[in-house]
């Protein structure tokens, strides 16, 4: 049973922002922020609608956060994210100087932990694997269509 207020709770809001990512061709990554227990941003890749490399939903997310509180310091949020952050949005919540960070599948390519985690801020809390399966399904349901349209 999924109750309010935890890891898996806001994990499966992002996982919908993940489902409207591969309902538009996008890369089905979705993150939401929250503070105080409440979803302040939602977010999925635009990189595609937006012909934008950096239109990442982490980066989606951190600027409506921002807009939402009013400043560009996200100390008391948490990031949810179906994902581990790249390089890019890992470096980007450096100087939100997010709280906390929690994300689903690991990105074992390109991800932010390949730095040695290094590059997050040093007081963010990282948590990974929240719904990894749940979250990595989706990703390789994508690539698979992707292969298949390729053959």
């Amino acid at each position: 049973m999924l109750t309010i207020h935890t890891d898996n709770f806001f994990m499966k809001e992002a996982l919908k922002e993940a489902q409207i990512a591969l309902e538009k061709d996008e890369v089905p990554v979705g993150a939401v922020i929250t503070y105080d227990n409440q979803i302040i941003a939602r977010a999925h890749n635009l990189t595609e609608t937006l012909n934008d490399v950096t239109a990442h939903a982490e980066m989606q997310a951190f600027t409506s956060a921002a807009d939402y509180i009013g400043g560009k310091y996200l100390r008391e949020c948490t990031l949810f994210v179906t994902l581990e952050p790249c390089i890019m949005c890992a470096g980007a919540s450096y100087w939100t100087q997010i709280g906390k960070i929690v994300f689903g599948a690991y990105d074992l390519k390109r991800g932010y932990s390949k730095t040695n985690g290094l590059i997050t801020h040093p007081k963010t809390t990282i948590v990974g694997g929240v719904m990894e399966q749940e979250c990595s399904k989706l990703l390789s349901l994508f690539f698979e269509q992707k292969r298949n349209l390729k053959k």
